[in-house]
């Protein structure tokens, strides 16, 4: 049985997860939240590069893991290169905004980006548009929204700052983003904002699709460690570390994932 790291600055990577434990239900994975530096996407690049690695070598160490997906914009954006280098031997699956996705769907060709501020303002990601601007082969527009406090404000289930923070964010991006056609299709930047999507998407309105990174990541891990597409073995329940508060981290798998399992202290040397 391959183990699987998954790394998120908090809860949103359980997003992730979920689309791994239904694309590979027999593996065994070890969900690390690094929900006591959380969030990230406000934090320096140097910070979240630091925790990074001191992550990542606490799960190679305690747990043998035989690849990482790191399941957080922020910290791919920021330490994916240098972890890779430290690193080369293991697999190591990054999130990014799933901009090429979005380009695909948009028939418009007008595309909104929420994502944290970190996120956007990596170089990472300006190399990926730009890259998707200058290859396609018809007009191609992104709008970016940075949604300061909207990833907190899930982390801690705060549903009425989330009901306001959304409403903020989304009606800058479509007010801030006048040029025609409209914008058709969003990209949820960060690995928090799936389990906002219903209230995204109400907001966003009808004509507008959301697209997330969950589903195309777990793929390409299960790519990576060779295995066949998912059959009907039984899903391993998750190890769930936290180094904020498990309790937290245990009620929003159950919440979001509907899994009953406990968390335990994510304990750095």
């Amino acid at each position: 049985m391959k183990t699987v790291g998954v790394f998120d600055s908090g809860v949103g990577g359980l997003s992730v997860l979920r689309a791994l434990l239904a694309e590979l239900p027999g593996t065994r994975f070890v969900y690390a939240a690094d929900s006591a530096y959380a969030p990230y996407g406000e934090r320096t690049a140097e910070d979240v590069s630091e925790r990074t690695h001191r992550i990542t070598a606490h799960l190679r160490k305690e747990h043998g893991i035989d690849a990482l997906v790191l399941a957080c914009n922020t910290a791919t954006a920021h330490a994916i290169d240098a972890l890779r280098q430290h690193h080369p031997d293991l697999p190591i699956i990054g999130v990014e905004p799933a901009l090429k996705p979005a380009a695909a769907l948009s028939r418009s060709g007008h595309i909104g980006v929420i994502a944290t501020r970190g996120t956007l303002g990596s170089t990472r990601f300006a190399q990926l548009r730009d890259r998707l601007v200058a290859a396609s082969p018809r007009p191609l527009w992104f709008s970016s929204q940075p949604c300061d406090g909207l990833a907190d404000a899930i982390e801690r289930h705060d549903l009425p700052v989330i009901q306001a923070l959304s409403e903020r964010y989304i009606s800058e991006l479509l007010q801030g983003s006048p040029e025609s056609p409209a914008i058709d299709t969003l990209v949820l930047g960060c690995t928090h904002y799936p389990f906002a999507g219903e209230l995204l998407g109400h907001l966003s309105g009808t004509g507008v699709t959301l697209v997330d990174t969950g589903a195309p990541v777990a793929r390409r891990t299960r790519e990576v460690l060779g295995l066949p597409p998912a059959a009907s073995a039984t899903a391993q329940a998750p190890l769930l570390l936290s180094s904020g508060q498990p309790a937290a981290l245990a009620a929003a798998a159950q919440r979001w994932l509907g899994l009953h399992t406990e968390a335990r202290s994510l304990l750095l040397a």
